[in-house]
């Protein structure tokens, strides 16, 4: 919503003028200003990421020098005990060895399921950037949204239309359309969009006047229309008393209160309001039907966070937050323990979306906000991010099923590969049996991963 400036107040590069013009001083260039400063957070929160480790570089790096060993006392051991011939048997175990644990189906298990799995979130609508942050994000405890354009759609909207005489809502909205036709105020376009989506045509208003920071006036139809917040109704001598507690309501609910006065009297209250996203409550019940903690940053004031924050069921929030406060807090919450995720859409929120663990940006919201996320989300609902979780969990746990089963079996076949049967049932496995198996431990694993392609997220 816009903000009122006066002689001396701040005004940050990027800003959008409203109405009437201004001239200003700039204080701080280059380096100094907020956009370089929010550039030089993103870099050095990008750079303070941890690495994760590969899980299965890790059990490769322990196992291949391992099974080496294995098979040099394999042979040493057909050599010195075996029958005759003994070099042929200890040449025969020691190849065996090596053939069927070869960690072919271990270097399968992760890339084949992270590709398998960042391709099916791809069909639901979620761009995932790297498997670090794919194989993170199943493991995150506390989801922090950022308010406009994440959990509300981010632009104004008119919520509600209070009628208080004998006009009805379609004539409240023709008087108010016809004033705020010559507006170049963001709430016009709210009242204007209303009106068009009910096919209303009317006149632009006549002698219209601007009052910045109180609403504007006009004659319609030769009335004397007047639309604005209460400070401009008692300037104008107009009798609000009767009106007060709906007036009140309307605020607490985060909503702006704009009074239509005509010829002196009050006949409607029409309420403007970023509105929650249909699906945001649903969505946020899903993320915390799963375990994990929501929490809600913005920059509004704390009686707007907290009407947002309880209509769609989030338990904590945190208001009037800058863009250095947002990453500060998401530092906060890591320090505490948690594995923290960030979803937002604007300018503000790229510092917080690079420092938390896995930054999720809107598709709607600003190419710095994408940038520096790990996840886009494309769709404008915060259901594709309980999506998104829900694939990340489903890879996760087929890498692991993939990487168990691989070990399993190396580890199940490098002792019968070795000779272990061979006293008592006089077996011996040959290198082409053992090459077939190999082969076949791959194939299980390749199947498996694609056992993720028939995976859905569930909607509870």
């Amino acid at each position: 919503m816009p903000v009122e400036k006066i002689a001396g107040d701040t005004l940050v590069a990027g800003s959008i003028n409203k109405t009437g013009s201004v001239i200003l001083q700039a204080t701080r260039v280059g380096k100094d200003t907020t956009l370089a400063r929010i550039i030089l957070m993103v870099k050095q929160a990008q750079n303070s990421k941890p690495p994760i480790g590969r899980m299965a570089d890790t059990i490769a790096g322990y196992f291949v020098p391992t099974v080496m060993i294995i098979a040099v006392v394999s042979a040493l051991a057909w050599l010195n005990f075996g029958p005759e011939p003994a070099l042929a048997f200890a040449m025969v175990s020691a190849t065996t060895v090596l053939i069927i644990a070869c960690p072919c189906a271990l270097g399968l298990a992760t890339p084949m399921s992270v590709m398998v799995g960042v391709g099916r979130a791809a069909e639901s609508g979620v761009l995932i950037r790297n498997a670090e942050a794919l194989q993170s994000a199943s493991s995150i405890t506390t989801m922090v949204l950022d308010k406009t354009g994440t959990i509300t759609r981010g632009s104004p909207e008119v919520t509600d239309i209070v009628l208080t005489s004998t006009v009805t809502e379609n004539e409240a909205l023709q008087l108010a359309g016809a004033l705020e036709s010559r507006s170049e105020h963001s709430l016009a376009l709210s009242i204007l969009n209303a009106a068009a989506d009910r096919d209303l045509t009317f006149e632009p208003a006549e002698g219209f006047l601007a009052l910045p920071g109180m609403g504007i006036e006009g004659k319609v139809n030769a009335r004397e229309v007047v639309l604005g917040n209460l400070k401009l109704m008692h300037s104008k001598a107009i009798d609000c008393t009767a009106h007060l507690e709906q007036v009140a309501t309307l605020a607490e609910q985060a909503k702006t209160p704009l009074l239509l006065a005509v010829d002196g009297a009050i006949v409607a209250i029409i309420a403007v309001a970023d509105p929650v996203r249909h699906d945001s409550a649903d969505a946020i019940e899903r993320l915390k039907h799963n375990g994990i903690r929501v929490v809600m940053f913005t920059g509004d004031n704390d009686a707007t966070a907290a009407a947002v924050a309880t209509s769609v069921g989030v338990d904590t929030y945190i208001a009037e937050l800058s863009p250095q406060g947002k990453a500060e807090q998401v530092a906060a919450l890591q320090r505490q323990g948690e594995i923290v995720g960030m979803v937002g859409d604007g300018i503000n929120d790229a510092p917080a979306l690079a420092l938390a663990n896995v930054g999720f940006a809107i598709g709607a919201g600003t190419d710095v906000a994408i940038e520096s996320a790990d996840i886009t989300l494309m769709r404008d609902s915060l259901h594709g991010l309980a999506d998104a979780l829900a694939v990340s969990k489903a890879t996760l746990s087929n890498i692991k099923q993939n990487l168990i089963g691989a070990f399993i079996y190396n580890v199940a076949g490098i002792p019968v590969a070795a000779g272990v049967l061979y006293p008592v049932f006089g077996i011996l496995l040959s290198p082409v049996i053992a090459g077939a198996a190999m082969a076949f431990s791959s194939v299980t694993v390749v199947t498996n991963a694609n056992r993720l392609r028939l995976f859905t997220p569930q909607a509870h």
